[in-house]
């Protein structure tokens, strides 16, 4: 039995972070599922058009949370650096209005349970997620052993 359990392991294909496989730490598939959720927020909120992910803003939403992940202090919007949401937008290259959620849970996983509870039965968050006129969107997700951050920033272009 061991014999055929090395042989099936030696012959399975490489594991790449990209190509689905959940055995790779990877948090594309989160991400994508807090994108969707938020989108189902907004359209519950009556909301007439899906935001678009952007990628300025998902650089933007992934600064941070390797902020707040390395920065145990840090629990919020404004960054190590004295960076806002608007700021870090600024700087990705977002030409317009930025604001931005952020779910930290002390241990080593996050799901998108966590995020949308932190934020649903949050108002100030809650706001954010359903307005209408954040119609472009960064998510980005980190973790370490003792913490997990997911940090989204929404934008309104001009």
């Amino acid at each position: 039995m061991l014999l055929l359990v090395a042989a099936a392991t030696s012959l399975a294909p490489p594991a790449f972070a990209d190509n689905g496989n959940t055995v790779v730490p990877n948090n594309a598939r989160l991400n994508n599922a807090v994108y969707v959720n938020i989108n189902t927020s907004q359209r519950q909120n009556g909301c007439p058009v899906d935001s678009k992910m952007d990628n300025r803003l998902t650089e933007a939403a992934r600064r941070h949370t390797l902020d707040v992940l390395n920065n145990p202090d840090i629990n919020g919007d404004i960054g190590s650096d004295g960076s806002t949401p608007q700021d870090r937008a600024r700087d990705a290259g977002f030409p317009g209005r930025a604001t931005e959620t952020v779910a930290i849970v002390p241990a080593l996983a996050i799901n998108g349970i966590d995020v949308l509870g932190q934020w649903w039965w949050d108002p100030p968050s809650r706001a954010i997620m359903q307005d209408c006129a954040n119609t472009a969107i960064g998510v980005w997700s980190e973790n370490s052993l003792n913490r997990s951050v997911l940090v989204a920033t929404y934008g309104q272009p001009t």
